[in-house]
């Protein structure tokens, strides 16, 4: 056979398809699909609820704000554990009160909140000598108060006379940090939680006490 003779047929190149090649439509459609079933996967696997929690330490009968607030989220092996918390992608409702201390970066539970003011609290600011009071204290946190006579000074009170605290486990509303807030006598402001009964009966001490000393426990730390 002479090979030399035959004829070799050209080289047929290939082509790109067109765009009326069905397969490249079949191909754009698997792509589409692939993407939204993706799409779908990611978005069921975020099965996390906005909460509210608390940023500092929170005392009962404070006032609840997206101000005391911030938002982390939370997922809960039961659906009805979420429907414990106060929910962030849900308005807080107006003139909101605590009912109990909550702790900072403690989930803000349902229960623990109320639309009535709670408890008649009083805030009662006391000026304390810097070395009465716990250099630590915080919003949040509870102690008993002392007040104490000078050496010079008569007893005239039982709580006094006998070293036992005039209130017991009252409430931080309010402690600013030591450096911010000593007075020019190196006094620290702190406001406490008082019921009008326990604001009466403190008052009355101090009348009844001269030249009263204040001295602040710390009993509890909520945190």
């Amino acid at each position: 056979m002479d090979l030399g003779n035959m004829e070799v047929p050209p080289a047929r190149r290939a082509s790109t398809p067109g765009w009326r090649d069905p397969r490249l439509w079949v191909g754009l459609a698997i792509v589409a699909a692939s993407v939204f079933a993706g799409a779908l996967v990611l978005g069921s696997s975020d099965d996390t609820v906005p909460v509210w929690v608390a940023s500092t330490s929170l005392g009962a009968g404070q006032s609840l704000t997206s101000g005391e607030l911030a938002v982390r989220r939370v997922r809960f092996a039961d659906a009805d554990d979420a429907a414990l918390y106060l929910r962030a992608d849900q308005q807080l409702p107006a003139d909101l009160h605590l009912s109990r201390d909550v702790g900072a970066g403690e989930l803000v539970p349902r229960a623990a909140v109320t639309t009535a003011s709670g408890p008649d609290l009083r805030e009662v600011p006391v000026s304390v000598s810097a070395d009465q009071v716990p250099g630590d204290l915080s919003t949040g946190d509870r102690v008993d108060v002392y007040v104490r006579p000078t050496a010079q000074t008569a007893c005239q009170a039982a709580p006094v006379c006998q070293g036992r605290p005039a209130l017991s486990g009252v409430g931080v509303l309010d402690a600013p940090a030591a450096d911010d807030q000593f007075g020019s006598d190196g006094a620290r402001l702190v406001v406490l939680a008082m019921t009008p009964p326990q604001a009466r009966h403190f008052f009355g001490l101090l009348a009844t006490t001269q030249a009263a000393t204040l001295t602040l426990v710390g009993r509890e730390a909520v945190r």
